[in-house]
């Protein structure tokens, strides 16, 4: 019997559960992963991160399973499988004890169910103009920013040459931005429009890191700034995007990152 067979079978019978059953057994079973790998140090973390990675496109399909063709297997798997992965990582930065799991854990579930709800949405082509687009839209963008703050701030916690720092931040803004813009017309193909704008952002943050390498800041602080930035710019070109860009849209996501950046700015400590 071939891979498709068995694949058909698989689906056959895993449509039979009612979807939100799906999504909650796969938040369990990722969470109950990610929980058993922070007991390990964290010279064993390449070991877990392609488990991780395996399980959390797998269980992500388990979870989504109908209609997934073309630019969704990037749209609606891009959010799970990274968080999963970056969690996972950032576990690494706190103390190793239950006061931090326990939290860390509740989040982490939270945030896999809100990322694979949105992703679901996603996936049954709900009409933009629905209330119920607009929030799982707003959802995304947050845990976007929020996944960027949490990359971004690992990048710098290892305190590397901006070299490495210029091209992991490049590398992580053009996905991220990638998959935002997507998310805006949810498009099975994926425009020129779309990657010009990725790219863009790419360079800006790729720019941003180099230039916030050679300021004595702490990595929290300069993952914050460089957060700010991917929310800023992304929220101002997502709404030209959409036809949707006023002054006053402008001015609340200009004066976010202003204010960030004088954060930034008395954070110095030469």
């Amino acid at each position: 019997m071939t891979f498709k067979k068995y694949l058909q079978i698989f689906e056959k019978k895993a449509v039979k559960i009612e979807k939100r059953i799906r999504l909650l057994i796969s938040v369990f079973i990722l969470t109950f992963l990610v929980v058993f790998s922070t007991f390990f140090y964290f010279d064993k973390a390449l070991i877990f991160v392609p488990v991780l990675l395996i399980a959390s496109f797998l269980l992500t399909y388990f979870a989504l399973l109908e209609g997934i063709e073309k630019m969704a297997w990037f749209g609606l798997f891009f959010m799970p499988v990274s968080l999963t992965i970056f969690f996972y990582l950032f576990y690494f930065l706190f103390p190793g004890r239950w006061l931090t799991r326990i939290p860390y854990t509740v989040v982490y579930s939270i945030s896999l169910y809100a990322v694979l709800l949105c992703a679901n949405i996603f996936n049954v082509g709900v009409e933009k103009n629905l209330q119920l687009y607009r929030a799982a839209f707003s959802i995304n963008f947050f845990y976007q920013a929020f996944l960027a703050f949490i990359v971004f701030n690992i990048l710098f916690s290892f305190k590397g040459i901006f070299l490495i720092n210029m091209l992991i931040a490049g590398g992580a803004g053009f996905l991220l931005s990638l998959h935002l813009f997507w998310s805006i017309k949810l498009d099975k193909r994926l425009e020129k429009e779309i990657v010009d704008y990725a790219l863009f952002m790419s360079i800006l943050l790729t720019e941003l890191s180099i230039l916030i390498s050679f300021f004595p800041l702490r990595g929290t602080i300069a993952a914050l700034f460089l957060t700010a930035s991917f929310y800023s710019l992304g929220g101002i070109i997502y709404n030209f995007i959409d036809q949707k860009l006023f002054k006053e849209t402008i001015r609340e996501y200009v004066f976010v990152w202003a204010f960030v950046l004088v954060i930034t700015l008395l954070s110095i400590s030469w």
